[in-house]
Parts: C-alpha cells; sequence; structure tokens
C-alpha cells in the first residue's frame, strides 16, 4: 500500500533491547508525525504507551476502562485498574476508611490518617483505596514514618526505595 488509511502495531518493540526500544519508540513517532496517518499501537509497556500516544485505551479482559490523553489518564483515572496500569512505578493503595470529620482524609485500620485534598462523593465511614503516586513521597530527615526497607533502586536520576504498607508502623 503506498498510502495506508491506518497504520497497526502490535508490540513491535517488545523483542529489542533497551537502547533499540528508544530509538525505534522516536522513529516510529516521527513517522507519524510526517504521515499523518492514523496509527493504532498496541503495547503493554507503559512507558511506550505515554511517550507515544495521543489517546490511550487501558483495557482489562477486552473491556475498556477509560480513555484519555496520557497525562489526563496519569492525572485523574477513574478507577484503581487503571490508576495502577498507567505510570513506572505503580501507584499505590492504601486501603482504610473515608473521615469526614474535621479535614478530610483516610484513616487506615492501624489509625494512620492520609489527608485529601478535596472528596468529591463518599459517606462518612465509606471503605475507600486512597491512591498516591510515588513522586508525591518525599524522605525529611526526622520526620515521616518508620518502615522497613525492602529494595533500593538507583535508576540515575531517580532512586526509587520499596517498602511494604504492612512494614509502616
Amino acid at each position: 500500500m503506498r498510502q495506508p488509511q491506518a497504520f497497526l502495531f502490535d508490540e513491535p518493540l517488545s523483542n529489542l533491547d533497551a537502547k533499540l526500544r528508544v530509538q525505534m519508540r522516536t522513529e516510529i513517532k516521527a513517522l507519524h508525525q510526517r504521515l499523518g496517518t492514523t496509527t493504532v499501537y498496541v503495547t503493554h509497556d507503559q512507558v511506550e504507551a505515554m511517550t507515544m500516544a495521543d489517546r490511550i485505551v487501558v483495557l482489562k479482559e477486552g473491556k475498556v476502562e477509560q480513555i484519555g490523553e496520557p497525562l489526563a489518564l496519569y492525572d485523574r483515572t477513574r478507577n484503581a485498574f487503571a490508576a495502577g496500569f498507567i505510570g513506572s512505578p505503580a501507584m499505590n493503595f492504601i486501603p482504610g476508611r473515608l473521615q469526614l470529620d474535621g479535614a478530610p482524609h483516610v484513616l487506615r485500620d492501624d489509625d494512620l490518617r492520609l489527608l485529601l485534598a478535596n472528596v468529591s462523593s463518599g459517606t462518612h465511614g465509606d471503605r475507600v483505596l486512597y491512591g498516591t503516586r510515588p513522586e508525591n513521597f518525599t524522605l525529611d530527615a526526622g520526620q515521616g514514618l518508620p518502615a522497613d526497607v525492602v529494595v533500593v533502586e538507583p535508576t540515575s536520576s531517580e532512586t526509587q526505595v520499596a517498602l511494604p504498607w504492612a512494614a509502616i508502623r
């Protein structure tokens, strides 16, 4: 075909090494921008989806969970599946109960209070999942919660620290 109406890419970079994957992502995106042809790109790699897409469709078992622009999906996901799927590392989920007396917060079963910026729905006492992105956490000397560190992963410009929520005391 010389002028196709659409391109379909099904996991085209899955067998490439890391360096070549980055190069090919750039080449495919540049080709798409130059040709302006509709492109459907299937991937399980969140970085590929976020960096290459104009719009993302998050699927679970063949059902559409959410559709949107990459940063809109990242910032305003509609459910826990989409929130946990978009982003690397994944969003953290902390179960608790919604508390609307005083400043709105989620109260974990061990009395840890997690403040909420705003509450758009829900009833006092509802079981909820408090979701927060890893970049929303910071380490400040002398402040915070004691926890057992499971893994420390230096990734060049950032260092990721993994700890189980059960270990936060």
